[in-house]
């Protein structure tokens, strides 16, 4: 799905030693902050890895969340925090305000689940641990409640792509086609509604990508909701919705250029250089045709002036982000190790000196080259 999809860029973070001079005063303890060094180093690379995949990434994640566990939850398992919570600050980029066409069906049902496991999780850090932060985000920051809420939508948007394009590929009714293209429309939607109220100087560039997505799945559904009208003999009806169909196609053409000039955060996808957005081009063309045709030989039907109201229900398909937990604390934190930290012996933190703003380098992603395209051909 390369280039299809857009992307802001990956949060860089500052480096994070786990050196509690003073603090740690036992192997168990100093073990912890080794093992916490090296599987935070170990996750970080992954994302830049081309060879990473998600169970790889997913044992990392664990192994490193695992450690952390003791410094966030206490370890009998009640609501206490551990008292080791607020030891360590974490610094990250902000990804607005700071710095394959062909897949098999295996790599499908990848791409759909991760992106149903990232909505789980973005959905998880809202309800569970963003209220808990002891500085509430700042307006139009990552954790701020619209980010990730448009976060949420859009992975949920984007697995429903999937979907849609294994439903063409299977040939189903184009009704059901119709009812998940026009939801998938309302994803986009939403999450552009999300965005809506936030600086357009640092906002533009992603709320274009939903807009243009928005456009161009109304246009699949038009298109496939006045097939299922010609099949019910309602060819003049059929007809204002592939019309309605070619204006939404064209509103969707102009926002990729649009999209494509405007400047923000993250890497340009470039949807209309897709074979699976040339060909809804051609389709609806085509089955327009075919209606005026027919009707002008057969039907012989009035068109209306008003576009048929989209009133769909997918009754199937419909995506919902995979409900996320953190895994177990390691079971390297026991209540000895964790008394092996004493937070009476930490540096006082001189507040009266001011101290330089440390900068935090942007990752360097990996620049993957799009494939020959072959179209949005599920196998």
């Amino acid at each position: 799905m390369t280039h299809w999809f857009h992307r802001n860029p990956l949060k860089a973070t500052a480096p994070v030693p786990f050196n509690y001079y003073g603090v740690v005063t036992g192997p168990a303890a100093s073990k912890i902050c080794s093992d916490l060094r090296s599987s935070r180093a170990r996750l970080l690379e992954l994302f830049t890895d081309l060879n990473c995949n998600p169970q790889m990434m997913k044992n990392a994640a664990d192994s490193y969340f695992s450690l952390l566990q003791g410094f966030i939850n206490s370890l009998d398992e009640s609501t206490q925090e551990s008292k080791l919570r607020y030891i360590q600050n974490f610094k990250w980029t902000d990804t607005l305000q700071g710095q394959v066409p062909s897949i098999t069906e295996d790599e499908a049902k990848e791409v759909h689940r991760s992106l149903k496991i990232a909505a789980g999780i973005f959905k998880h850090l809202k309800e569970s641990h963003i209220p808990k932060l002891i500085t509430p985000a700042e307006k139009g920051r990552d954790l701020e409640a619209r980010l990730v809420e448009a976060y949420i939508i859009q992975c949920q948007a984007e697995a429903q792509e999937v979907t849609i394009a294994r439903a063409i590929e299977l040939k189903h009714a184009p009704g059901l086609i119709a009812a998940l293209a026009y939801e998938t429309a309302n994803f986009y939607q939403k999450a552009d509604h999300a965005l809506s109220s936030l600086e357009p100087a640092y906002s533009a560039k992603w709320r274009k990508y939903l807009h243009l997505k928005m456009c161009f799945y109304t246009a699949y559904a038009y298109c496939y909701h006045g097939q299922t009208l010609l099949a019910s003999d309602k060819c003049g009806e059929a007809i204002r919705s592939l019309q309605e169909a070619e204006k939404f196609y064209a509103k969707a053409e102009a926002l990729c250029k649009e999209y494509g000039e405007t400047k923000g955060p993250g890497p340009t996808a470039k949807p209309s250089g897709h074979l699976f957005f040339r060909k809804l081009g051609n389709l609806v063309k085509n089955t327009l045709e075919k209606c005026q045709r027919e009707n002008g030989f057969i039907y012989f039907q009035k068109v209306p002036t008003e576009a048929p109201q989209l009133e769909l229900k997918a009754n199937y398909g419909l995506v919902e982000p995979v409900p996320f937990e953190f895994p177990p604390t390691s079971v390297h934190w026991t209540p000895e190790t964790l008394a092996a930290f004493d937070l009476t012996q930490r540096p006082k933190d001189d507040s009266a000196k001011p101290k330089p703003e440390e900068v935090v380098k942007p990752v360097k992603e990996p620049d993957i080259k799009p494939q020959k395209d072959t179209g949005c051909y599920i196998s």
